[in-house]
């Protein structure tokens, strides 16, 4: 027998997220639904509340409960050089286009602890390109970021790491990015050093630049249809004419109403590029 949904917790869970947002600001109202259902309860079994209703409470008058509900809210794993023949891709083919632009700026929206961040400016590198680019890392979680910023990885992660780094077309040794001490590989400060750092939600925020590059990957996968629509527009409304847009393994734009605005580059790989017209619809 299948199991019907409890309405008194889809009740609880709308006055949750309806206090999320009133109380801080964060709006997770138009995430997936069951993805939502499924981090509140992680956010309730951290907190030891026996119900949405008591992690709601807490929420509202425990100011310092609200890092542990924002963790858990968020997704933030990653891993350098994920799917890897996506960076392959940027690389053989996108930084040619990129090359003629006499600077750049790249949005890594939703940067989670910075793994995207670090393989892009990585990439960057190699290629010659990482001084004349300005790098916005952004993401909803202040934790997360303060972690990007800081670079460092557990130890562990590095094997993996290395071996998407190859299979990405590394052309030098992953170990000339990071120093190894005390269980922690800390990457160079150079890869960060013309990077921003902010918070950002797309769900509620504008457009902040011209970018030239947008990747935004695994993060609306979590998004109901008409943030993700939102989502997209925001990122037309960033990129240059003819700019790029890399997105997730399991993401697409081919069902968007915001898709016009883009043109398919590599979309095996998820890779999209601005469409050159001056106008786009709109909802």
């Amino acid at each position: 027998m299948t199991d019907l949904p409890d309405p008194v917790s889809d009740i609880e869970l709308d006055l949750f997220l309806e206090g999320l947002n009133r109380r801080y600001h964060y709006d997770f109202r138009s995430y997936s639904r069951s993805s939502l259902m499924r981090r509140a309860e992680v956010a309730r079994d951290r907190l030891g509340c026996a119900s949405l209703s008591e992690l709601q409470g807490r929420m509202l008058r425990e100011p310092d409960a609200l890092h542990e509900i924002i963790d858990s809210m968020t997704v933030q794993v990653s891993d350098l050089f994920r799917d890897p023949s996506y960076y392959r891709a940027l690389r053989d083919q996108v930084v040619p286009h990129l090359r003629t632009f006499p600077s750049l700026k790249v949005w890594v929206a939703g940067c989670a602890n910075g793994e995207e961040l670090y393989s892009l400016a990585i990439l960057f590198a190699e290629e010659g390109l990482l001084d004349r680019t300005m790098f916005y890392a952004t993401e909803i979680n202040r934790r997360a970021l303060v972690k990007a910023g800081a670079g460092v990885y557990d130890i562990g992660r590095i094997p993996g790491f290395t071996a998407n780094y190859q299979l990405a077309g590394g052309r030098s040794s992953l170990s000339d990015y990071y120093t190894a001490a005390y269980g922690g590989a800390a990457f160079n400060r150079a890869l960060r050093q013309r990077t921003v750092f902010s918070e950002h939600d797309l769900a509620t925020d504008q457009v902040f630049s011209e970018v030239h590059l947008v990747s935004c990957r695994n993060v609306m996968i979590y998004f109901d249809s008409a943030l993700q629509d939102r989502v997209l527009e925001l990122f037309a409304d960033s990129l240059v004419r003819g700019g790029f847009l890399g997105l997730g393994a399991h993401e697409t734009l081919r069902f968007s109403s915001r898709s016009a605005a883009f043109t398919a580059f590599n979309e095996q790989e998820r890779i999209w590029r601005r469409s050159t017209c001056t106008e786009y619809p709109h909802a």
